[in-house]
């Protein structure tokens, strides 16, 4: 699988190792305690619609702590394909939330050049 950023034509690899968080396990423990990242790798966070109980203003608001998480990350918060919030997070203390039913974390940096707006999406590698 790959992580790729499209804009005007243009399209790039964010990443090249992904790996999904599709677990509560995976969910819960994200990228927490890893010393460093490869340069090409993502963690991708997909969602399922809210449950029918939760409040519209609240629906498919995604939240990213980063206690515990040594390293910056770049995020990108997606919702059907296109993206809601791009952030750099810091270590131990960052906080991110917006719209998303994806989301991807990457090294810092990797997202420089992604902005609201883009599309960005999980494809099998080429």
């Amino acid at each position: 699988m790959q992580v790729v950023h499209e804009r005007d034509g243009e399209r790039r690899v964010l990443a090249s190792t992904v790996e999904l968080a599709d677990t509560f396990s995976t969910q819960t423990k994200g990228l927490m305690f890893r010393e460093s990242l490869p340069e090409d790798y993502a963690m991708v966070f997909e969602f399922e619609d809210p449950p029918w109980w939760t409040p519209g203003v609240l629906a498919h608001l995604r939240s990213i702590h980063m206690l515990f998480v040594k390293v910056p990350l770049d995020v990108l918060w997606i919702r059907e394909g296109r993206v809601t919030q791009v952030s750099t997070l810091s270590p131990w203390t960052g906080l991110g939330l917006a719209r998303a039913d994806t989301i991807v974390e990457l090294p810092a940096g990797a997202a420089a050049a992604v902005e609201p707006g883009d599309s960005v999406h999980v494809e099998p590698e080429e």
